[in-house]
């Protein structure tokens, strides 16, 4: 099984020449693949940020869409949930002096705790994580 981090959730999404490779690698691999609600979370917050700073009616509309768009998208996966054993292992992580983004940690507990690898392409802070498994499939 393979986790998709944000980065490669929105290459499919956007439908980019890298996501339409992806899309193909994911074919390929005939594995389950899953994404995280954290993901989920951190793809409709961009939303909701562009929607509420947009000034112009017609860019209101353009982010409402997106959003729209982003929640039918974000239904095709299974969501692997934000529970107590990745929370405590977030603590646990935190307490051991691993400095990275608190999303990106939630993502990795998540992704740590259903032992699979994650598709992301930040090596810079996910290689900083014990025991992550991460591959890019995107370069």
């Amino acid at each position: 099984m393979f986790v998709l981090d944000t980065n490669h959730l929105r290459e499919l999404s956007f439908k980019t020449v890298l996501g339409r490779r992806l899309e193909d690698r994911i074919l390929r691999a005939k594995d389950v693949v899953v994404t995280t609600v954290v993901c989920a979370e951190e793809m409709q917050r961009g939303w909701l940020a562009r929607i509420s700073t947009a000034s112009k009616v017609a860019e209101a509309a353009e982010a409402y869409e997106r959003f729209s768009e982003s929640i039918h998208f974000l239904a095709s996966f299974v969501l692997l949930p934000w529970d107590v054993q990745a929370d405590e292992q977030l603590h646990s992580f935190r307490k051991a002096g691993v400095r990275i983004g608190t999303m990106d940690l939630k993502i990795a507990c998540v992704t740590l705790e259903h032992d699979v690898v994650l598709l992301t392409r930040n090596r810079a802070d996910f290689e900083k994580v014990p025991g992550l498994r991460f591959e890019n499939w995107l370069d």
